[in-house]
């Protein structure tokens, strides 16, 4: 756990480099940022199920990712490899501490249903040359951990028939490809993601015997990932900080060109990179009813 005053005005690099020269210290152990909080208050929070605070992160850590796609497990030594990489960017979760600083160290925290303060996943941080710049929330940071082909599952909100949030697309697998080509002596990347998944609650009367039905939600539902995606890159852009390793790919497939880019790719070629997206999303099951049970109930009352 590393603290969030630490992580933006000294930066983690000297840290990292003190642990990884412990033999004491496991490199593959994990690492998160204390988001609004010190690094202390965070590790001495009591808290219900798990009276030890790294083991409530840990699961925590691991269910979000795979629930919900807006955090990562990320250990210290996948954050050297980010570190080391040109640009030197890298993310880590981070977490907070809500509530009483004071009443999470006591023990009468652990005898209450709803304690009074607890830890939570709270966003990821972004790094750049060792150094917390920015912090990710909510769709940028679901759709960065998408880019980076790292989610393990999500629920997406799919409006339907003029409703708000009406569809929740619950993913079961996906893949995503990131290519970046040279084409007149400029930069072009390329993300392609393949999405299969479940359609779970449904807020709307809609029968989906109809193939014609099923094909309009996954074009629905491929959009609204699209537009998740979009924004996790423009952030990124905004940042100036190559998060998805667009640089890294360009530089497997084109190194005599990236030699040419690379002084410069941070500042000028990446915040204007034009990247193309494109998702496939496929619905395989609509759960143990095909025709919805409001659609059921509209047709009775008419």
């Amino acid at each position: 756990m590393i603290g969030e005053k630490l992580a933006r005005e000294e930066g983690i690099n000297i840290l990292i480099d003190s642990i990884d020269r412990d033999p004491e210290f496991r490199i593959t152990t994990s690492l998160v940022i204390a988001n609004q909080s010190s690094a202390a208050d965070l590790v001495k929070a009591l808290t219900p199920v798990d009276k030890i605070p790294a083991n409530k992160i840990m699961k925590t850590l691991e269910f979000t990712q795979r629930k919900w796609g807006e955090n990562l497990k990320v250990s210290f030594q996948e954050v050297m490899r980010s570190l080391e990489s040109p640009g030197g960017e890298a993310l880590v979760s981070g977490f907070r501490l809500v509530g009483n600083p004071q009443q999470a160290e006591k023990l009468d925290n652990l005898q209450q249903s709803a304690p009074e303060a607890t830890l939570r996943a709270s966003g990821i941080a972004v790094f750049k040359n060792g150094k917390l710049i920015d912090w990710l929330y909510n769709s940028p940071a679901r759709g960065s951990v998408w880019i980076l082909d790292k989610i393990q599952g999500t629920d997406i909100n799919v409006d339907w028939k003029g409703k708000k949030e009406a569809l929740a697309y619950q993913t079961v697998r996906q893949k995503t490809d990131v290519s970046v080509k040279m084409i007149k002596g400029k930069p072009y990347a390329s993300v392609h993601t393949r999405v299969e998944g479940d359609l779970g609650e449904v807020e709307v009367p809609v029968d989906t015997r109809q193939p014609a039905v099923i094909k309009k939600m996954e074009k629905a539902a491929g959009k609204e990932i699209k537009k998740e995606l979009q924004t996790a890159i423009k952030q990124a852009q905004t940042d100036k900080v190559d998060i998805f390793g667009f640089g890294e790919a360009l530089e497997r497939t084109r190194p005599n060109q990236w030699e040419k880019l690379k002084s410069e790719w941070d500042d000028v070629y990446f915040p204007k990179l034009d990247v193309d997206v494109t998702v496939e999303a496929y619905i395989r099951r609509t759960g143990l009813r095909n025709k919805s049970f409001l659609s059921s109930v509209k047709e009775k009352q008419h």
